[in-house]
């Protein structure tokens, strides 16, 4: 990245809407918008929307009555001049401007490079310029919640104290290392022993809430199975809310797997409805049944569902058999009819929730989102719990605990203060790549490939 470029980008989505919003940050952000507007005498008040009119720099003909936001360096997202262009969102003129602000000197923006500016300029720090991602990519309110209190600097308030509390550790240990020539005192070393202690306690407190951040951010993938006719894609629908799979009492209906995302209790669930399983000798079907198996293999949790008004069959025992090795919910399908069965032999499956439902009336059905959900949670967690959602940030915070430990081991061993030292400025330095202070360039291009053009 040339940070001494203009750059420009389309900041909304590609396609129709009412408003499309180009950005541009760079020192010749103002002066490539007044070749725009052919207006060289252009000067907006900072932070004040002008009406003006975009002009094709081929023939001069009005391109758009636009709305021009200036926002004057240091005072912007990037840190730099700003300049966002509200346009009318027909993509042939979004296009059109762009392709005009490129032929007047700007390039276009890579992705996540206005977010690498900001963070390039002290705008915002690592993971702070990560949670603009993750706010973007959110699913849930829960994941946009916690977005938010990463973007507003709760993650690194956390940190500071451990960084802080080592600093304090490490600072006597080099003075002893520099001037005294026995060892520390007794007293001391308890009482470095303890710190340390506690200081990887904390840090690895705070990465352990990454089983529950990983649900907000990424979701489980559940995978329905069972035999022709047991009422998967009928499931399927109900969870759903709405009539997404096709549904006839015709054996082998679903070819093909569907997948759609749902929100149970706040956590992204991806609800994956597949065709039967069974011996068949139609090619299509037994494309079908091999991409179930594969999804099976793929889930977090596999919902086998069974007719529960009739006796388990041979089919039914191989679908069990194949789901054994996964997490396993069975749902016991059709509670509404006179024949179900509610003694049958799975009520008792050991080990295994099974839940009595019905995909025509929907009974059972917050019972069965419970069991998915289940295996997955603890009763220490709360929404308004701050989570870790980053496994870059989970490995740092783990290997700074590591660290911290490995410290104390050499501590309690008597190892000279140098080999001490080195674990403690290890941890130091882990800290100090989740909010960009010691983060390698090859890791900072990584996380911000991860980002979209416009951000």
């Amino acid at each position: 990245m040339e940070v001494s470029d203009a750059i420009v980008a389309l900041s909304t989505p590609p396609g129709r809407s009412g408003i499309g919003l180009i950005r541009l940050s760079g020192a010749r952000s103002l002066e490539l918008v007044r070749n725009l507007l052919k207006d060289s005498d252009f000067s907006p008040e900072p932070r004040r929307a002008t009406l003006k009119a975009l002009r094709d720099p081929r023939d001069g003909q009005v391109l758009d009555q636009s709305l021009v936001t200036y926002f004057k360096a240091p005072f912007s997202f990037t840190g730099e001049d700003v300049v966002e262009i509200s346009c009318h969102g027909s993509p042939p003129l979004l296009l059109g401007v762009v392709d005009a602000l490129l032929f007047y000197g700007a390039r276009t923006a890579l992705p996540g490079e206005f977010t690498m500016r900001a963070l390039s300029n002290g705008r915002l720090n690592l993971a702070q310029a990560e949670a603009v991602r993750d706010m973007i990519e959110a699913q849930t309110h829960a994941a946009v919640r916690q977005a938010a209190r990463q973007l507003g600097g709760e993650l690194s308030s956390r940190l500071q104290p451990l960084k802080d509390s080592l600093i304090e550790i490490i600072v006597p240990l080099e003075s002893s290392l520099e001037f005294v020539e026995d060892d520390l005192p007794e007293d001391i070393t308890r009482d470095v022993a303890l710190k340390l202690s506690r200081l990887a306690a904390r840090a690895q407190e705070l990465a352990d809430t990454f089983d529950h951040g990983r649900l907000l951010k990424e979701g489980l993938r559940v995978t329905l199975v069972g035999r022709p006719n047991v009422g998967k894609s009928s499931l399927f629908n109900k969870l759903l809310l709405s009539e997404r799979a096709i549904v006839t009492d015709i054996p082998g209906t679903t070819r093909d797997t569907l997948n759609e995302v749902i929100n149970i209790q706040n956590v992204p669930v991806l609800i994956t409805d597949t065709a039967g399983v069974r011996a068949s000798a139609d090619a299509i079907e037994q494309l079908g049944i091999e991409r179930t198996r594969r999804a099976v293999v793929d889930a977090d949790l596999v919902l086998v569902v069974i007719d529960g008004s009739q006796p388990l069959t041979e089919e039914d025992r191989q679908v069990l058999d194949e789901a054994a090795n996964n997490r396993l919910v069975i749902a016991l399908n059709k509670s509404d009819l006179e024949s179900f069965r509610s003694d049958s032999p799975l009520q008792k499956a050991n080990g295994v929730k099974v839940v009595p439902v019905s995909a025509k009336t929907g009974t059972g059905l917050d019972s069965l989102r419970a069991a998915i959900m289940e295996p997955f949670s603890s009763g220490d967690f709360h929404e308004s719990s701050f989570v870790i959602t980053s496994a870059r940030h989970y490995d740092l915070l783990r290997r700074t605990a590591d660290s911290i430990n490995s410290a104390g081991h050499s501590l309690s061993k008597r190892s000279s203060e140098e080999i001490i030292l080195a674990d403690l400025y290890n941890a130091l330095r882990f800290l100090g790549e989740i909010t960009g202070e010691t983060t390698p360039e090859d890791v900072l291009t990584e996380i911000f490939s991860t980002f979209c053009i416009g951000k």
